[in-house]
């Protein structure tokens, strides 16, 4: 029984230990129907920042998120990753409600402040400093709107400036 525990237990520091990806920032562009820029650095070997700046309906919104990776290691540079933030942002409500509900006049502006998931995969292209993502990032505005945005789906393309 012993035995079974110091495995285990070494087995678990080995995997941990693992760096999710090889390098330290990037920054890219993202296209999906939130399309702009995302800057994206390390802060441990498996924890990451990413910053988004988006424009979507006349509008932007800035983006701050947490992203836990992990190795798929049957892949060498290919890692999963999950977390979750914070979004500020504006838009034009006349192109929203033009968009969600056709034929409704409304001439306000939003500013909007909510939460946001992540859920994704990226691929640290082998030798040239290029990654490729793919993820979900749902939002939930609870300033100034309530709406569930479940459409966040985007592929982003980082140059990576930092090894």
């Amino acid at each position: 029984m012993k035995m079974k525990i110091v495995c285990i237990v070494l087995f678990c520091s080995v995997v941990g230990m693992a760096q999710a990806q090889d390098y330290k920032a990037a920054i890219g562009g993202r296209f999906g129907f939130y399309n702009g820029l995302t800057l994206k650095g390390f802060i441990s070997s498996k924890g990451a920042i990413e910053g988004l700046l988006t424009t979507r309906w006349h509008g932007f919104s800035i983006t701050g998120l947490y992203e836990h990776h992990m190795p798929i290691k049957e892949v060498k540079g290919l890692a999963w990753y999950v977390g979750g933030g914070a979004h500020i942002g504006y838009f034009d409500g006349h192109y929203y409600n033009d968009y969600f509900y056709p034929g409704k006049i409304d001439d306000k502006d939003y500013t909007v402040v909510g939460a946001d998931l992540i859920l994704g995969a990226e691929y640290k292209i082998p030798e040239i400093p290029l990654n490729v993502g793919l993820d979900w990032k749902p939002a939930f505005n609870f300033i100034n709107d309530d709406h569930f945005w479940f459409d966040g789906i985007a592929l982003s393309i980082r140059y990576i400036f930092k090894k």
